[in-house]
């Protein structure tokens, strides 16, 4: 995996950035990855493997309850392969939609059924609302045996914790010292990839190998030039950063990208606001306003050759796109990625992150390049990127509402 800048706009140069870095290599020591990113994996990888295979033999649907960073990395390497396994999965637990409820009750219908909550403290109201539908479901198929039927991931200590000791509830350790958003290496992710028939040991060697890649104490550590980099734009009056890519699989790990550094930065009234632009659709819609808009956003490009091709179909009709001919699909994207960026680095600073393909190993490069830059770049802006204080206050109010109205 490789980082590169692109500015043919004159506002960060190569020399610029070198400078820039070399400034900030003395946050490297701060911003070190936390030993939680990695904590423990063995142990880890022995038991979510353990605990798969039976799902696995005995599942034809694995349910999966938790909102935000409880389920967004598991779910960006699920849905960018689907199940390999042959069990899907479910996500739910993102909102109180009866809706989606009633739905999900009818699909399930009838099938082999797990559910695994995701919740650290157990106290947001999401997971708990579709917990309580889900265990009436689980009773009513099984009965006095429902109780195998359910994993919870939770801290030790917790009220979730107590829960599963009184009713025979399965539980995985949800570290104490790791939040939604940095859990990807912990049963949070890594139980449910494993049912879903990933390779969970190749995505922690990929992090592992990202890791040894990170400790570089120089101006070439990629993390500390796109964090430094990152810190500059936004002083210098850039206040969105936008995560590009040319294949649609990339858009759930968009989101969880968005989380990470919306979540970690945003706080303080600081903070660059992390979106998004799937292309060549968004270019259909946002294109505009990135050429010609007010100048406030930079762009990191996420470069992915896809493992699929297609000739383009020759035809005996005249349609005027003549020029496609002797074509693949991949050279009219390629094509596409490489007019877009020389156009948009004429107008800011672009980066472009290549990654080879796309797999488990891939997955876990990408993972923890992504947290480590994070945390560097929150230091380098003077937050704390592991809290995140401002999201309590609608739960509070919410849950404030429904207790008065008892």
């Amino acid at each position: 995996m490789t980082l590169t800048l692109h500015d043919n706009s004159g506002i960060l140069s190569e020399e610029k950035l070198n400078e820039l870095t070399r400034k900030n290599l003395k946050y490297l020591d701060s911003g070190n990855p936390p030993e939680w990113l990695l904590k423990n994996y063995d142990e880890t990888l022995e038991d979510c493997e353990w605990l798969s295979s039976s799902v696995r033999q005995n599942a034809d649907v694995l349910i999966v309850i938790g909102v935000g960073g409880s389920n967004r990395a598991a779910r960006a390497v699920y849905d960018c392969f689907g199940s390999k396994s042959g069990v899907e999965i479910e996500w739910v637990g993102l909102n109180y939609s009866a809706r989606e409820m009633n739905s999900l009750l009818k699909r399930i219908d009838r099938k082999r059924m797990y559910v695994d909550l995701i919740a650290k403290n157990f106290r947001t109201l999401e997971p708990g609302l579709w917990f309580r539908a889900l265990r009436t479901q689980l009773r009513k198929e099984y009965g006095d045996e429902y109780s195998y039927h359910i994993f919870c991931t939770g801290t030790p200590g917790s009220d979730l914790k107590e829960l599963c000791y009184n009713h025979d509830f399965c539980f995985l350790e949800f570290p104490t010292d790791v939040c939604g958003r940095y859990s990807v290496f912990t049963p949070v992710a890594l139980f449910p990839l494993a049912v879903a028939g990933f390779d969970i040991r190749e995505m922690v060697n990929g992090a592992c190998a990202m890791r040894k890649t990170l400790q570089d104490t120089s101006e070439s550590n990629p993390a500390l030039r796109l964090a430094s980099a990152r810190n500059y734009l936004y002083e210098n009056g850039y206040k969105m950063e936008m995560l590009s890519f040319f294949d649609p699989s990339l858009e759930r790990f968009s989101k969880w990208w968005t989380q990470l550094f919306a979540e970690s930065e945003g706080k303080d009234g600081k903070g660059l606001y992390p979106v998004v632009g799937s292309f060549t659709e968004d270019l259909h819609s946002i294109g505009q306003y990135i050429q010609q808009g007010e100048p406030i956003l930079f762009e990191t490009f996420l470069n992915v050759p896809s493992s699929e091709d297609r000739k383009i179909d020759l035809t005996d009709i005249p349609d005027g796109f003549e020029y496609l001919d002797g074509k693949s699909v991949n050279d009219v994207n390629n094509a596409a990625f490489r007019a877009t960026l020389e156009t948009h680095s004429k107008r800011f600073p672009c980066f472009e992150i290549d990654v080879p393909r796309l797999d488990e190993y891939t997955f876990g490069e990408l993972f923890y390049f992504f947290m480590y830059t994070c945390c560097l770049s929150a230091r380098i802006l003077g937050v704390n990127p592991f809290d995140q204080p401002g999201v309590e206050s609608y739960k509070e109010k919410t849950i404030a509402s429904l207790k008065a109205n008892i």
